[in-house]
């Protein structure tokens, strides 16, 4: 509770910072989904490679994702938290120069992304493939962030945090920590690192960042987007508030603890996979009350859907989210991720979350923001009624023809018939029955960009028919005077609410505690394993090929691990081990094939098979849809730089001798010069490397009975829950939002 003074403070919002972040958003927009619908046209036509490589899908895919991740997403959450905000807490934000800077950084680094990807500088780990010196950079642009962002809230004029503002600190703090924690890499020149992670470790990590990045920059921003923006739009109020704390807090704490469900059937610990499994179907029950608080929030106001653009869109993301958070439990599920993982399935279903979710969201916000930041009416309802419906298509079109092509791919793969054998031996068998369908993608692709298009020319008109000079009207609220003790008379959550501090503290804990269990016995799995000296390091030479296929993002269409399954068993040999990537900073697992698996690919073919499989693979591979790499034939590797290499492995713990570094030019060329030799003879086949470790005590943890324990009591309690708020919604105790400057805002559009 607050004692607040009579006197009313004057001030004005900071809607410049806003208007930048809605241009930003719109522009990088376009370019994000046009470089996606391009690497949808190369897959369906490999000619579109061009044989150049800074348009090659292995270096164009990564800048899609970052694009549309960080460009496109990242500009929109921004816009949105800036605005809401300021409204929520009736006060400008901190800082202006803070807000500019902010701006400007993140642009310049999205800028820095788009040059150095396509020139093939990158770490090739997914959603994290950005070099050290752009990810200093983020580091520093999300600091900027921070303060400001908790230096609004340290000059709010109300005393109770909404919402909203629940979501925006758990993003603040828990992408910091996923973003340094991923990011400690030892940097070999200004554009070359490796992390200081590998192997199975560097896996952990990578996926406990990958779908959290997804969580916490794709999902919990957007949903405190959607806790303003929809009873805004519907000027209604939350339909609960009680269910909006059992999701939030439930949302946060399990999470965190899902990622290993990125790496079922993998070398990953067994019980660091079910965990994944566990919590990741315990994810479904709050990310479902957040979608029934949002549709549920609208009644009444279903009458304007069919009329109303903005609430189309926003009902639109509210139920592809459901879809979205009910299959990512269900692929989760084992025995349905030996059929999805590695196809188009896990593609359609993150396509279905990012463009149904995150863009129909977006696009909502956005006609809704961009007539009251230019303070004119929107151009053209009905080329908003359009574009949803353009948009709506292309997802149907993506996502339908991505599952249909995932589950085909997948059930071939398996198809073994009963004499033991494999029904379709040759990998390129699988991936001809589905290039039909990869035209289909593109073409909702295309006109996914087309239904963008026509919102960006809607807000281009829109903005011309702003006032010549735009001026922030004066606010008024009473300055804000903390009583503590009456502050300690509320309910427990609503004490937290006046406590921003503590909110953000318990929010930090609530993420760390799934961090640690699973992260940390990984990370120390060495010190109880033991060491074979018949594992060895790569050589100076195979460490620099290594780099080149780094450098070429060749895992995002290439697996480097054999699951435990009959059919792959028979395909590509025996399953991974832990220590086969022991030494691999990074770790190149993969998450996709649209080729085979490359794990043991080493000694299966001739040199000269290999060297003309890249100047042109459909000579040995007729049909092949991958593309020709001809500047690997012309460019020179650096074997100056090798001995600095092996110097940095040599630090993170890989076993080089002082005269492996030494030597490392030297041998490397020495070496490279018996490579055209080799081309005219058939050498010796032999494996990827021999190596032998005991990881018993690695992949052996007794908690699989105690997770799904959890699991059913979780179930249990959040149901009873579920029923209690359903049957307490209506009560005048949890109508709060009177009381909340939400529904104080006053708003000229709605007078």
């Amino acid at each position: 509770m607050s004692i607040q003074s009579q006197q009313l403070d004057t001030f004005t919002y900071d809607d410049a910072v806003v208007r930048k972040f809605i241009i930003a958003t719109l522009i990088w927009g376009i370019i994000a989904m046009a470089a996606g619908v391009f690497i949808a046209f190369e897959l369906a036509s490999w000619r579109l490679n061009m044989g150049l490589p800074w348009i090659t899908f292995g270096r164009l895919r990564p800048l899609h994702t970052n694009a549309a991740i960080f460009a496109f997403a990242g500009n929109a959450i921004f816009a949105g938290i800036y605005h809401s905000t300021q409204r929520l807490l009736k006060t400008r934000l901190y800082s202006d120069f803070l807000s500019n800077f902010h701006f400007w950084g993140w642009q310049l680094i999205i800028v820095a992304a788009a040059i150095t990807l396509p020139l093939g500088y990158t770490v090739s780990k997914e959603y994290a493939e950005l070099e050290w010196p752009i990810k200093i950079a983020i580091t520093v642009i999300w600091v900027a962030f921070a303060v400001n962002f908790f230096g609004t809230l340290s000059r709010r004029r109300e005393q109770h945090i909404y919402v909203a503002i629940w979501f925006y600190i758990a993003t603040i703090v828990t992408v910091a920590v996923l973003h340094i924690v991923n990011s400690i890499n030892i940097p070999v020149t200004f554009l070359k690192s490796y992390p200081v992670y590998a192997g199975v470790q560097d896996a952990l990590v990578q996926w406990w960042y990958g779908h959290n990045a997804v969580a916490f920059f794709l999902t919990t921003p957007f949903l405190g987007l959607m806790y303003y923006y929809v009873p805004k739009a519907a000027n209604r109020p939350v339909y609960s508030y009680r269910l909006s704390i059992v999701h939030f807090w439930s949302l946060v704490f399990i999470y965190i603890w899902a990622g290993p469900h990125h790496l079922l059937y993998t070398a990953l610990p067994e019980w660091a996979q079910t965990l994944g499994v566990v919590f990741s179907i315990m994810l479904w029950a709050p990310s479902w009350g957040g979608m029934i608080n949002g549709l549920l929030t609208l009644r009444g106001a279903w009458d304007r859907v069919r009329t109303e653009p903005i609430l189309k869109f926003f009902v639109g993301a509210l139920t592809f989210y459901g879809m979205a958070t009910f299959e990512g439990p269900l692929l989760s599920i084992k025995s349905v991720n030996a059929i999805g993982h590695y196809t188009d399935w896990i593609i359609g279903h993150v396509h279905g979350g990012t463009l149904g979710w995150n863009g129909f969201l977006t696009a909502g916000m956005l006609y809704y923001l961009v007539p009251r930041m230019w303070n004119t009416k929107l151009y053209s309802e009905k080329l908003a009624n359009t574009h949803f419906w353009t948009g709506f298509l292309g997802i149907l079109a993506y996502v339908v023809s991505m599952d249909v092509s995932g589950i085909t791919q997948g059930l071939m793969w398996r198809a073994v018939d009963s004499s033991g054998k494999l029904v379709y031996p040759d990998f390129i068998e699988t991936v001809i029955r589905i290039v039909p369908l990869y035209w289909i993608r593109a073409v909702g692709g295309t006109l996914y960009l087309v239904g963008f298009i026509m919102m960006a020319y809607n807000v281009y008109k829109t903005i011309e028919l702003a006032p010549k000079m735009l001026v922030s009207e004066k606010q008024t609220a009473p300055a804000l005077v903390t009583d503590i003790p009456k502050l300690f008379d509320e309910r427990p959550h609503r004490i937290l609410e006046g406590l921003p501090a503590v909110f953000s503290v318990l929010t930090l804990i609530a993420i760390l505690v799934g961090s640690v269990i699973e992260i940390i016995p990984t990370l120390m799995a060495h010190t109880f394993v033991p060491m074979n000296a018949k594992v060895r390091p790569y050589t100076a030479l195979e460490l620099a090929g290594r780099d080149i296929y780094v450098r070429e993002s060749c895992y995002v269409c290439h697996s480097q691990q054999i699951r435990p399954m009959t059919s792959e068993l028979l395909r590509y040999g025996k399953p991974s081990t832990p220590e086969e990537s022991m030494y691999d900073h990074p770790f190149q697992w993969g998450s996709k094939r649209i080729g085979p698996d490359l794990a043991r690919i080493g000694g299966k073919y001739p040199d000269l098979w290999h060297y003309r499989h890249m100047a042109d693979p459909r000579e040995v591979t007729p049909k092949s849809i991958m593309p020709a790499y001809p500047w690997l034939f012309q460019d020179k590797t650096d074997f100056a730089v090798l001995s600095k290499k092996l110097s940095v492995m040599r630090t993170l713990g890989v076993p080089y001798s002082d005269k492996d570094v030494e030597r490392a030019e030297s041998g490397a060329g020495r070496k490279g010069n018996h490579g055209p030799h080799r081309l005219h003879s058939t050498p010796r086949a032999h494996g990827r490397r021999g190596c032998k470790m005991n990881a018993q005590a690695l992949c052996h943890f007794p908690m699989t009975w105690l997770t799904c324990i959890a699991m059913l009591i979780f179930l249990s309690v959040f149901v009873t829950m579920f029923i209690r708020v359903f049957m307490k919604a209506n009560s005048e105790l949890y109508k709060r939002m009177e009381r909340l400057p939400l529904a104080e805002e006053e708003d000229r559009h709605e007078r």
